[in-house]
């Protein structure tokens, strides 16, 4: 049975005119965040009488319609940008998969549509502007909005609140100029019309194991209807989708409508990720075939390891981050080999045919014994070690429960134990998506790693990891290397392979990389370097600034034009700084 947890006491705005009035401000300070007093002031007038007494007993706002306008708010806030360097409007669209949105130069006839338009709207290219579902007046004051900001008469951005003729719900419209190469001035249309793709509703239901009208709820629950209105659509009582509604919660782990929101509407994100990705892989038949070894580790389990480079050289641990990226380039393995390096690649618990440790094992624990045990088994005395990501965190507690083993630890494009919500919405879309998720919503988290598994799987490998890697044009330029798209690839089997997903081990992997590993880094006393991207999607540059200040023992050096890839763009300089950590 699963663990039930208390539910507090929660409270909602009770006037519509309340809510009307905090989803005005909502989006004005998401257009301009100077004027956030404004919405301070009237938030506390709404909410100040629900904060008595002692915080053990605080009532909890949680109101689902205005949780929907803050989720729908942040879009205008943070991922979307009015303008574009390349001006190319068609590709602004293809970024807002989720909204409703339209290119016009306040004509007629719109220019360009996304999908969500269309099937929110019944907008189509070319198509005209009086489709949307709006009083004629209405749609004729929007038509003259975007003809004055396109052509700059008007503020760069303007919003506004018109009512749906089909829902009777307002709907927010921020009309923003576009710089393009057109014959008229254009602006973008970015609306509040959440689109809910046909084939999400399977997606849901695979993902948190509910039944076809439990689905239907939270799709009512993610569009902003109240309970109320789902009812009546649903010809159900309120008392039945309330309890229905208890039910999903159940199912999903989470402990509000807002939660759910928020798990649904990250989900959706990543299943609504454009399927165009990298050009096809071409065969440089530059990677020989992986040889996996295999021995018996602690209690028993199998673990496998790979080695490349020199058999007789110095000893180096590669650890392969959570995407099991056991490969390097072919030129980095054949300098491998001429520099004297004998490279191991324990392949971790739950990856390729390394069985998961037993429950309730410490992650970290677990991973550092079986590395000290392949260690062990070759022979070796001393080994200095490369580390990808939050992988750092094994290589300091290896070389803390293992005195002497490990010389010296590079870290490349490191994740260190975060310490603010600020540092995870510095990440870029698919990082936050998983890493907030594990710190926040840990029992969440397994449905919607295996859903981007899946995902993986119907997209392929290869577009795949070029959308994950889209936040950092520099990961994007060293993915598109035909020696890294093949290491990545072909190294990747033992994470996600024909027959073979390791998302359980995966999403062991984000639980304890976002739980508190601080006094690792206090406790090593061996060399540690750390090099970090200047476009690093997950670890940006301002975050290592703040932790570096907590954790002034470690060395970290910036490296240009890199992201979470330094590694694999970056592998000469790599090889070269490694030469100090090396056993003597």
């Amino acid at each position: 049975m699963k663990e039930r947890v208390p539910q507090t006491e929660t409270a909602q705005f009770a006037e519509r005119d309340q809510k009307a009035e905090i989803v005005d401000r909502l989006y004005e300070v998401a257009l301009d965040p100077i004027r956030l007093e404004e919405l301070l002031e009237v938030w506390e007038g709404r909410v100040a009488q629900l904060r008595v007494g002692a915080l053990e007993g605080a009532i909890a706002l949680d109101d689902p319609e205005i949780d929907a306008h803050v989720s729908r708010a942040r879009v205008f806030l943070d991922r979307f940008e009015a303008t574009r360097e390349d001006g190319g409007y068609r590709s602004i669209l293809d970024d807002i998969p989720r909204y409703a949105a339209f290119v016009s130069d306040g004509g007629a006839r719109i220019i360009a549509c996304n999908r969500a338009a269309g099937l929110a709207f019944g907008l189509a290219e070319a198509g005209p502007l009086t489709t949307l579902p709006f009083e004629p007046e209405d749609v004729e004051t929007l038509r003259g909005v975007i003809h004055k900001v396109a052509s700059g008469r008007a503020e760069k951005v303007v919003t506004l609140r018109i009512r749906s003729r089909v829902t009777g719900s307002p709907v927010i419209l921020r009309v923003s100029a576009l710089e393009a190469d057109a014959p008229k001035p254009l602006a973008l249309v970015l609306s509040t019309e959440l689109f809910w793709p046909d084939d999400f509703s399977e997606t849901v239901q695979e993902a948190f194991g509910l039944t076809p009208a439990e689905v239907e709820i939270v799709r009512g629950i993610t569009l902003g209807l109240p309970l109320k209105d789902i009812a009546e659509q649903r010809g159900r009582s309120v008392e039945t989708v309330r309890t229905q509604a208890r039910s999903i919660l159940a199912k999903t782990e989470t402990h509000s409508q807002s939660e759910l929101v928020r798990v649904v509407l990250g989900l959706m994100d990543v299943a609504l990720i454009p399927t165009a990705g990298a050009e096809p892989l071409p065969d440089t038949g530059g990677l020989a075939p992986v040889v996996f070894r295999q021995m018996r580790g602690p209690g028993g389990r199998r673990l496998d390891w790979t080695e490349f480079g020199d058999a007789k050289g110095v000893p180096v641990l590669f650890m392969h981050l959570d995407y099991g990226l056991i490969r390097w380039p072919a030129a980095a393995q054949l300098a491998a080999r001429q520099q004297g390096l004998r490279v191991i690649v324990p392949v971790r618990a739950g990856y390729g045919r390394s069985d998961l440790h037993g429950k309730g094992t410490d992650h970290i624990t677990g991973c550092t014994e079986d590395y000290a045990a392949v260690l062990e088994h070759l022979g070796v005395a001393q080994a200095a070690v490369i580390c990808l990501g939050a992988d750092l965190r094994f290589a300091l507690n290896l070389a803390i429960t293992r005195p002497g083993l490990i010389s010296g630890i590079l870290g490349c494009a490191a994740q260190l134990p975060l310490r603010t919500a600020a540092q995870y919405e510095r990440m870029d879309k698919w990082q936050r998506f998983i890493l907030a998720n594990a710190r926040y919503a840990p029992k969440v988290l397994p449905f919607l790693v295996q859903a981007g598994f899946s995902l993986a799987r119907r997209l392929g490998k290869e577009k795949f990891f070029a959308q994950v890697n889209g936040g950092s044009p520099a990961d994007m330029e060293t993915f598109a290397r035909p020696e890294v798209r093949e290491a990545m690839l072909a190294g990747s089997e033992v994470c996600l392979g024909a027959r073979l997903s390791a998302h359980e081990a995966f999403t062991r992997e984000c639980i304890s990389s976002e739980r508190d590993w601080s006094a690792l880094v206090t406790a090593c006393h061996v060399p540690v370097l750390l090099l970090q991207g200047d476009q690093d999607p997950q670890t940006p540059v301002q975050t290592i600034r703040e932790l570096m200040g907590e954790f002034a023992q470690l060395r970290v050096e910036f490296v240009p034009q890199a992201g979470q890839l330094l590694f694999f763009k970056e592998w000469p300089q790599v090889l070269a700084r490694l030469a100090e950590f090396l056993p003597r």
